[in-house]
């Protein structure tokens, strides 16, 4: 004999997912205030024995040598740099979080990604649950895309997605945005925990067995992750994250999470009027030729990923006016700066306790690899003595707490990045192993301290 319960009422924070049979207003997960939000659920029926219903799937086991796969049955795009942060091309079946602020260029992107998948491999669908399809016919033409092959739906019941999927089977499929879908059998309200990880396992569940590649727009929330629960991370086979500035034209195509190739890696674009372009050289693109000659700016080599990217780091001192100097960053880590100012106070002996120190990575890119520490404290110190480290000078390494320089990871395949730009010398730990023949025209400085590499740089 089954009984069966009604819907009964939980409360579920929407930041992390965490429930609560009451209402609280600080989620002890997460520690956000005042978002929890009431929602109900239905309960399976059973029977007395505890026993659920359960579905009899079609999938059958199989040894794991009789499996085939090769890279030939990705979808190669020529937009090379979104083929990178995918690692080598999207993958049949796979599901895709883009996630990024608003106005950013995510619907642009994956509308241009659209219609290159569907000029080269077959019929695209595009479903968004924000604007109209008139709308997205406006953002094609200023895109310059006319494509007969790529579909456009405007609709928000995902019922009625999953079946123009299952109609259609098309080559690649779009969900702008996830947190706009809901389902009709799920009470809370679209965007809600349930309602995103209901959607979101579902449409997994049809990646797989169709093996349609499904690309979901995310929203961010104000500490710029994915809003919703975190468990929508962990459905996902990739999350890829647009970051940038607004009023800075490039963008950076971030992979935080990748089932099917390396994390890290990134791309980048530049937002023009007809949408993302490719930023064939981004080395080039970031520094300044005339800035890098100034007081205070220093290059690095960044390892994002498999790619180093020269990075201008700029800074400025100033005596404060107030009892409490101002540290300020735009790129980096706070709390890194506190420790690398300490650390010039203490080791290097640079007065900077009256001073406002104001730190920015130009161009708009984060970084947020420890290499960056010299170059950021040898801008501060270039500052305050009022000399400029030279044009043609790299600095490359992690400082310690005692003020030493540690090494970093493919310090060489940095060096030969700035090599090929022009650099001429380079500050680097003492420590480092420098074998390729090609980087024996570079100057190399090699310091043991903080106070050694402010030596050399400015001697």
């Amino acid at each position: 004999m089954k009984t069966t319960k009604g819907p009964r009422t939980i409360f579920a924070c929407q930041e992390c997912g965490n429930q609560s049979t009451k209402w609280l207003g600080r989620c002890p997960e997460c520690g956000n205030w005042n978002s929890y939000i009431e929602e109900q659920v239905r309960v399976e029926a059973v029977s007395r024995t505890g026993a659920r219903r359960v579905s009899i799937s079609s999938a059958q086991p199989m040894p794991l040598a009789q499996v085939r796969f090769t890279q030939a049955n990705r979808l190669r795009l020529a937009m090379r740099e979104l083929n990178q942060v995918l690692g080598g091309g999207i993958v049949p079946g796979s599901l895709v979080l883009v996630g990024g602020d608003p106005g950013i260029g995510k619907s642009t992107l994956l509308l241009q990604l659209a219609s290159e998948v569907a000029g080269s491999y077959g019929p695209v669908l595009y479903v968004s649950g924000e604007e109209s399809v008139q709308q997205l016919k406006l953002r094609a033409q200023r895109l310059g895309i006319e494509g007969d092959r790529l579909m456009v739906l405007a609709e928000n019941d995902l019922d009625g997605i999953v079946e123009h999927l299952e109609k259609a089977r098309p080559m690649m499929a779009v969900i702008d945005s996830i947190q706009t879908v809901f389902m009709g059998n799920v009470t809370s309200a679209p965007g809600s925990v349930s309602q995103v990880r209901e959607c979101a396992g579902r449409l997994m569940l049809l990646a797989k067995s169709s093996h349609i590649p499904i690309f979901l727009v995310g929203h961010v929330n104000k500490e710029g992750a994915i809003a919703g629960p975190r468990v929508l991370e962990h459905i996902v086979d990739t999350v890829l994250y647009l970051e940038g500035e607004r009023h800075h034209s490039f963008r950076i195509l971030r992979s935080q999470k990748n089932r099917f190739g390396s994390t890290d890696e990134i791309g980048v674009f530049e937002m023009r009027d007809s949408g993302m372009h490719e930023v064939s050289d981004p080395s080039r693109a970031f520094p300044q030729d005339r800035s890098l000659s100034e007081v205070g700016n220093v290059v690095h080599v960044a390892l994002e990923g498999s790619r180093p990217l020269l990075v201008e780091l700029q800074s400025l001192t100033t005596p404060s006016r107030f009892g409490a100097p101002r540290r300020s960053v735009n790129g980096i880590d706070l709390n890194r700066l506190h420790m690398l100012v300490a650390v010039l106070e203490r080791r290097a002996h640079l007065e900077l306790g009256g001073d406002d120190v104001f730190v920015n990575a130009a161009g708009g890119v984060r970084l947020t690899e420890p290499g960056a520490d010299l170059a950021v404290a040898l801008a501060i110190a270039s500052n305050k003595r009022n000399r400029p480290a030279g044009a043609d000078l790299v600095a490359i390494g992690e400082l310690g707490l005692s003020g030493e320089v540690r090494r970093v990871s493919q310090l060489e395949r940095r060096l030969l990045e700035a090599h090929r730009l022009g650099f001429k010398r380079a500050v680097i730990p003492a420590a480092a192993e420098i074998r390729d023949p090609e980087l024996s025209t570079m100057t190399l400085c090699r310091a043991e301290t903080i106070s050694d590499a402010l030596e050399s740089c400015f001697s």
